[in-house]
């Protein structure tokens, strides 16, 4: 059986422009990842602003087509699909960005937004039929149909707005979602009634989930499996409390230091200084992306790019701390 999706070996380039001499950004580089068909897997993507997260989030919408390597759905190329495989790929993948508001016409009501894919793809009978789907949808995101239906997308709050992007998907029930930074823009009273909607959506549905963040503390409740990126390329990757519980990479164990504790009496031992990433992602960096950062750095860093190595079944790394032991 094939996977439900592959990601392989991609790379995404993009042009700076530059008259004379034309200079060139790598947002992915290298990276592969595999999502299941045979069960249901939550998968964070984490990184920076700027790690490459929405760029693969984009491709693998067929927003934007990879410089390098393959986007696999069910072991068929999606640039390659026909435009019925297309179709279908386009309702069983389906995505919630960070900020509902661009996603929503603010010109039409909230009833319109969830009537549109149940006439698209004929889920009712009749118009009853749609209405009765539309608001158990969204009773399924904790929403009062009669306090939503009517009423335009600025007329609800950020959290609603949001809960109603949810309500949509509950209707088409896709076979996997791309969640990218669905949180950061709303309340921290809310988040977790979020991520529990999208936990619930994964086991009523059997759906899987990729999700995109750079604060990892969203991710602890639901993830199954974290990919954590820098400039491109992926550092570490594993079991999720395999990672974050012993991290090997001297950048993942900075982002997991990076994380407050929810106590008040605890203080953080010291500051984390880094370099700025939009000064190191347009340098042409040889060997490890890192070395230029990292407080564990060796001569070999700056000549050799890491290889991602298994240190175990469930743990994997990019780091010449292990390829030299």
């Amino acid at each position: 059986m094939s996977d439900l999706l592959e990601i392989k070996n991609v790379t995404k380039i993009f042009p700076l422009g530059g008259i004379i001499r034309k200079k060139y950004v790598t947002a992915v580089e290298n990276v592969s990842l595999k999502i299941p068909e045979d069960k249901q897997v939550i998968i964070t993507l984490a990184g920076e602003s700027g790690s490459g997260k929405t760029t693969i989030a984009n491709m693998v919408m067929g927003f934007i087509k990879p410089t390098s390597g393959e986007i696999l759905f069910r072991g068929k190329n999606i640039w390659k699909m026909s435009k019925k495989e297309r179709k279908r790929y386009r309702k069983e993948v389906q995505a919630v960005f960070q900020d509902p508001f661009e996603s929503l016409n603010p010109f039409y009501k909230i009833r319109y937004v969830l009537m549109g894919p149940i006439k698209k793809l004929k889920l009712a009978n009749s118009q009853s039929e749609a209405d009765k789907l539309a608001r158990e949808a969204l009773l399924d995101v904790n929403l009062d149909p009669d306090e939503v239906l009517d009423k335009y997308p600025h007329q609800l709050s950020g959290g609603q707005r949001q809960r109603v992007m949810l309500a949509r998907v509950f209707l088409i029930k896709p076979k996997l979602l791309i969640a990218d930074e669905p949180v950061s823009m709303i309340d921290v009273s809310l988040r977790a009634d979020i991520l529990k909607i999208i936990h619930n959506l994964e086991k009523e549905y059997k759906m899987s989930c990729l999700y995109i963040t750079h604060d990892l503390s969203t991710a602890f409740s639901i993830s199954n499996y974290i990919m954590i990126l820098y400039l491109g390329s992926v550092t570490e990757e594993g079991d999720f409390e395999t990672v974050v519980k012993d991290p090997k990479h001297p950048y993942v164990r900075m982002l997991i230091n990076s994380i407050p504790l929810p106590n008040p009496r605890s203080r953080w031992k010291g500051r984390v200084k880094l370099q700025d990433i939009e000064i190191a992602r347009l340098e042409k960096i040889s060997g490890c992306k890192f070395h230029n950062r990292c407080p564990e750095a060796m001569p070999i860093c700056s000549k050799e790019v890491p290889p991602l190595i298994d240190l175990n079944e469930h743990h994997k790394v990019a780091c010449h701390l292990y390829t030299t032991t």
